[in-house]
């Protein structure tokens, strides 16, 4: 064990290695009680030594295992607003930071499920994952009931921003440089890093993105005060009572679903909007997808499901920021007319997530910061993932490079003795490290990868090797209209 000063006080972590981790740091006081659907309190300081050699609670949510499944170390509990940190150092020069927002449908997740540990060492950066509300807590929009629950639809964006401001103050006593901040995610992860593009009291807390698998901000948040009231069987007048009086736990119970709204007051505009309105004062921003992202969905079954019409009509409008999806889907039948069900619906998994990406990538060189895409093509090669390809996810392990760390605890879709996955992981690992540094992900290990933009649309090709290649996308790009 480690013990260190730090401006808050002292906090005493664990040495793994070559690293050493700070599990559990509050950046936020509890959001609970009367601070329940409110903006989150910047934690204070603290006496005596601080214990951080523990993974922390996890947010409300439906799951008590990690997102896929595995074994998730931390309670589950309204009061989440933790971020763990893995660093080679907390002295020496000041190391790019890496901040990590995790996954999960914007319901379901935790930092606690990603390892660190190999990005921090192999890169000599500093790793931070962060905790932070969920569903109903983090993303209901309360916004009719008052003043102090304006933007309460981005209470979860609120929590990030609040942790990165965290970073800005305290990441130097953990070896940090509080000038070279990454955000990057996946999935709801990368699409709240897309939405913090659109933040703008965020605007000066990071300094590159990387967005894998992400959906964007477009839509206003929606006001369910009079569908919710009538589900809870109370008056619209007592409805925000009812809330704040239910036990954490009958919240989850309620089941709603969310995404990522544009609130109007911590997200002001549309990504897209933002990028576009920043220029170049924007940050570089490299994203991308995985070729197969909707098998995890299906299980790569090709049965037809009750829920896949509706479902298909909500991702390809989503897909088109809101446009009506008609002429897409039957455009899309019509290119793939022996598809089944279930490719069907894959294929619009897949074409949602990678046009918001194209479309971010595509815009982000234009306004001039620059942006980068890939594809992730490598399928699974674990014999209980065989039918996946390379399904939604899967490049999270190559992102943190996890296969370097037999005792990890994170989730893998590939063989981690694979000579080819461990090459593939070394190489795209270093790229992000790459990237994190100096916002280019240009090294001497790939190809060298230009940047995404109208013309070339030249993308990045992972498989059991890299490749560049120009607008991999053209059949699907014609469907929607790109």
């Amino acid at each position: 064990m480690s013990t260190i000063a730090t401006r808050l006080g002292k906090v005493r972590g664990l040495d793994s290695g070559n690293v050493k981790s700070f599990l559990g740091l509050r950046y936020g006081e509890p959001p609970t009680g009367p601070r329940r659907f409110l903006a989150p309190v910047m934690a204070s300081r603290w006496r005596g030594i601080y214990d951080a050699t523990q993974y922390p609670n996890r947010a409300m949510q439906e799951r008590t295992t990690g997102t896929l499944g595995q074994p998730t170390a931390g309670a589950l509990s309204e009061d989440c607003l933790f971020l763990n940190i893995v660093t080679p150092s907390s002295k020496g020069q000041l190391r790019p930071v890496l901040v990590w927002i995790h996954g999960g449908g914007f319901i379901n997740g935790s930092a606690n499920e990603y390892d660190g540990s190999v990005l921090a060492d192999q890169g000599n950066a500093v790793v931070v994952t962060l905790n932070f509300r969920l569903g109903t807590f983090g993303f209901l929009d309360l916004s009719s009931h008052g003043s102090k629950y304006e933007g309460s639809a981005s209470n979860g964006v609120r929590d990030l921003i609040q942790a990165l401001q965290w970073v800005r103050e305290n990441i130097e006593d953990y070896g940090g440089d509080p000038n070279n901040v990454t955000i990057f995610g996946e999935s709801s992860g990368g699409s709240l890093v897309l939405s913090l593009l659109a933040a703008p009291s965020a605007d000066r807390l990071y300094h590159k993105a990387i967005a894998h698998s992400a959906t964007c901000a477009f839509m206003p948040a929606e006001d369910q005060t009079e569908k919710l009231a009538k589900h809870l069987g109370v008056e619209s007048t007592e409805y925000l009572n009812k809330l704040r009086s239910m036990s954490a736990q009958e919240i989850v119970d309620l089941k709603l679903r969310f995404r990522v709204s544009v609130d109007g007051k911590v997200v002001t505009r549309p990504t897209y909007q933002a990028i576009m309105e920043r220029g170049s004062a924007g940050v570089p921003l490299l994203t991308g997808t995985n070729r197969n992202e909707g098998t995890l969905y299906t299980k790569g079954k090709d049965a037809a499901q009750d829920h896949y019409p509706v479902v298909n009509h909500y991702l390809a409008a989503e897909m088109l920021c809101g446009e009506d999806p008609e002429q897409y889907l039957t455009a899309l039948q019509g290119t793939y007319p022996d598809a089944s069900p279930g490719k069907f619906h894959e294929m619009i998994w897949t074409d949602m997530f990678r046009r918001t990406c194209m479309q971010a990538a595509e815009l982000s060189s234009l306004a001039g910061p620059g942006g980068w895409l890939y594809r992730f093509d490598l399928p699974a090669n674990l014999p209980e993932d065989s039918l996946l390809g390379a399904t939604h996810s899967s490049e999270i392990a190559f992102t943190f490079n996890t296969f370097a760390n037999p005792g990890t605890n994170a989730y893998a879709f590939h063989d981690r003795n694979d000579a080819v996955v461990r090459n593939v992981a070394q190489q795209w690992s270093d790229t992000i490290i790459q990237f994190s540094k100096n916002g280019q992900p240009n090294s001497g290990g790939l190809p060298d990868w230009p940047v995404y933009e109208t013309g070339k649309r030249n993308c990045l090709i992972i498989d059991d090797g890299f490749k560049i290649e120009p607008d991999p996308d053209s059949v699907h790009r014609r469907l929607w209209g790109g």
